[in-house]
């Protein structure tokens, strides 16, 4: 595990008349530490009114990291967002959390 990561998780939520969205701007960090990241897969969708592409990857964490599924990591200077909850892998001598992170390129 070699790579620099944080991850980062907000309580509030800012409101208008028809939703309600977490504020990124009050949050905070939770972890910091080493991780494993590895490709998982590039997603394009085209549309005539959506063009868009994610990066998708998969991070290895220490098995004592503080994630959940709401949270953000930050890695090389880019916010990603946690996809699903962790899994955890704790039953041999290398444990640790998987994690899908993604974030939109376009």
């Amino acid at each position: 595990m070699t790579d620099p990561v944080e991850v980062w998780r907000t309580s509030t939520q800012v409101k208008n008349a028809y939703t309600s969205r977490p504020d990124w701007d009050q949050a905070v960090k939770v972890w910091d530490g080493f991780a494993s990241v590895q490709p998982d897969r590039a997603y394009e969708s085209y549309s005539p009114e959506r063009d868009q592409s994610q990066e998708r990857l998969s991070l290895f964490v220490p098995y004592t990291a503080v994630v959940a599924s709401g949270d953000r990591v930050k890695l090389d200077g880019h916010m990603y967002e946690v996809d699903g909850e962790p899994e955890r892998w704790g039953y041999t001598s290398r444990r640790h959390l998987k994690l899908s992170i993604w974030r939109a390129l376009r």
